[in-house]
């Protein structure tokens, strides 16, 4: 079930989409048999997680807050404390966000069509399991699971918010602001006497099993990917501006190895002059339209 809340706050100006488009995608669509998905942030801020880079909506375009780095997660106990108090605040909200539309028009498409031989998602966020989907690489890890840095061990996230809560005491929500990554903004004086979290097994330093900027993406899930688009027939980019390289090389191997491929993205991509079709939709507004499961 989609629940109808508005976060058009964090979706770009955008038209209405016409019917040359939705007949594009939907002849697109039509005449591939293993499509493989790739979807950015754009399918998020649907859910009221917003993106880093869009026209006005954006983070990069509303605050100075840059993400932080691997690097710097890795070499102070003050940026790691910060960082960890701000997601144990922003948890609540962030784990609490419900698919939209497009999850589950790509669950519909993945279950009763077959269509999609899989969703390459570059989001952290869960949405596409929580809508059913199956059939899920997460590309940049997932803000649902913790990584022991020190023995690889992965704890749930929701169980390390509950031990959280334990040492740290309940705290309501502080911060009005969201990130794709859950974290958000909180008082000076409530990280100072934040206690973060440790691994259970090893006293080793835990982090949200996700690729930080300056990380690389494992390399396994990079030859993973690389099997699954060699093995479909088309590249179909949702929401995305593949400003990313871990992204944009999807998008560099379905050209080399000749593809189909068309992008549903508010606003221009770095592949725009690469692809057969480029639509400018919200992807809520044009990807259901396009699908006929009757």
């Amino acid at each position: 079930m989609v629940l109808k809340k508005n976060f058009s706050q964090f979706v770009p100006n955008h038209k209405p989409v016409n019917y040359a488009d939705i007949e594009k995608l939907k002849s697109f669509i039509s005449s591939s048999q293993k499509l493989l998905v790739l979807t950015g942030a754009g399918i998020s801020t649907e859910s009221g997680i917003p993106d880093y880079r869009s026209k006005d909506v954006g983070l990069y375009a509303r605050t100075n807050h840059k993400p932080i780095t691997h690097q710097e997660f890795l070499k102070s106990d003050v940026i790691r404390q910060g960082y960890w108090a701000r997601n144990f605040v922003g948890w609540d909200r962030f784990s609490r966000c419900v698919p939209n539309i497009v999850h589950y028009t790509l669950k519909d498409l993945e279950m009763q069509s077959g269509k999609i031989s899989v969703v390459v998602t570059q989001n952290v966020d869960n949405l596409h399991f929580k809508a059913g989907s199956e059939n899920v690489i997460e590309l940049h890890g997932s803000g649902f699971r913790v990584l022991c840095l020190k023995c690889g061990s992965l704890f749930s996230r929701h169980y390390i918010q509950e031990k959280l809560l334990k040492v740290n005491g309940k705290v309501k929500n502080i911060s009005k602001m969201i990130r794709p990554d859950g974290d958000v903004e909180i008082p000076e004086m409530f990280v100072k006497t934040f206690i973060p979290p440790m691994c259970e097994l090893c006293g080793g330093i835990l982090k949200p099993d996700i690729i930080f900027f300056g990380d690389n993406v494992p390399k396994s899930r990079v030859d993973l990917i690389r099997y699954k688009v060699a093995h479909s027939d088309s590249l179909l980019v949702l929401g995305s501006s593949l400003s990313t390289f871990s992204g944009y090389r999807i998008v560099l191997q379905a050209l080399e190895e000749k593809k189909n491929m068309a992008i549903v993205n508010i606003g221009p991509t770095r592949a725009d002059d690469c692809v057969q079709i480029k639509i400018e939709a919200k992807c809520g507004d044009i990807l259901h339209k396009v699908v006929d499961f009757h």
